[in-house]
């Protein structure tokens, strides 16, 4: 089992002409999954080198082809129209992997998504992947990840293929990895990944990567201390990121004690969670914290 995607899901690629669109679209259908759409406004009727069809609108697209998950591969500042035509023509699921949106699009965006059927993450973002149903909705390597039973949900695209590199390798495998963004302003957020976690069986553990920045994890800490029942390892990173300085991420930026490294430490220890203590540790801490159960992790 997964969370947000399966096999079943029919991908659509907004921007799917372009370098990046074209090539992840591509890598994406390789990997397994059903890639049956692309938008790129002027050039409906054409084919990729894939033979999938490429529309002048989403409408026409999720009309002709039934695709119900969107990936936003457009310039920044067209991404947030994409974004609101996707949700217009009734897209369940948007992955926004474009990044540099400005803040004040978000805010609109994520207001007008409110109160529709229609759940977004990102932007600036990875995307998710599920191996064990061979669905790959975005741009991480899919050669890294191993059907198993651990959850990952990350602020960090790169910190999600290290953690998934160090589980492999460990033997240990996942169940859906799932890129949140590092923006700001966001769709998706840690608490609505772990409450999907939650609810799935097949999921027995999860890993969880935070940084510097806003109060999201100590959100994720109130959840978790009430409502989430499974191991949970916490990675967080920018311990030495000096205040009020931009650190990778545009919502990477210590702007008050709350978005210390050291507060969200503490909010999530006092949770419940095991606290990894370095990149480095990131599988080590996983398999002590599952203990015999580690096995069931493993395809």
């Amino acid at each position: 089992m997964s969370i947000i995607a399966d096999r079943n899901t029919r991908l659509m690629f907004q921007g799917i002409t372009g370098k990046e669109g074209s090539y992840h679209a591509r890598l994406c259908a390789e990997y397994g999954s059903n890639v049956v759409a692309g938008v790129t406004p002027g050039k409906g009727g054409q084919t990729t080198d894939q033979d999938v069809p490429v529309f002048n609108t989403v409408g026409q697209a999720v009309d002709a082809t039934g695709a119900s998950m969107s990936l936003i591969f457009v310039p920044p500042p067209f991404a947030a129209d994409a974004m609101v035509e996707a949700s217009d023509a009734g897209v369940p699921t948007i992955a926004c992997i474009a990044e540099g949106i400005p803040v004040s699009d978000m805010v609109k965006v994520v207001h007008y998504l409110e109160g529709t059927e229609t759940r977004l993450i990102g932007p600036n973002c990875p995307g998710l992947i599920s191996p064990g149903e061979k669905v790959k909705a975005g741009i991480m390597p899919g050669h890294i990840h191993k059907p198993g039973r651990i959850g990952v949900v990350s602020r960090s695209g790169t910190l999600t293929y290290e953690a998934v590199g160090q589980l492999t390798g460990m033997g240990i495998g996942q169940s859906t990895c799932v890129g949140i963004g590092g923006d700001p302003i966001s769709g998706t957020s840690f608490i609505d990944v772990l409450e999907m976690f939650e609810a799935d069986p097949d999921t027995d553990g999860v890993v969880m990567i935070g940084e510097i920045g806003g109060t999201r994890e100590q959100d994720a800490a109130e959840y978790v201390k009430e409502h989430f029942n499974k191991p949970l390892a916490v990675l967080i990173v920018g311990q030495s990121a000096p205040p009020g300085r931009r650190m990778g991420h545009a919502g990477a930026i210590i702007t008050g004690r709350a978005a210390r490294a050291e507060e969200k430490i503490k909010a999530l220890a006092s949770a419940g969670a095991s606290i990894i203590p370095t990149p480095a540790d990131i599988a080590r801490t996983v398999r002590e914290m599952m203990g015999t159960g580690a096995g069931a992790a493993h395809a």
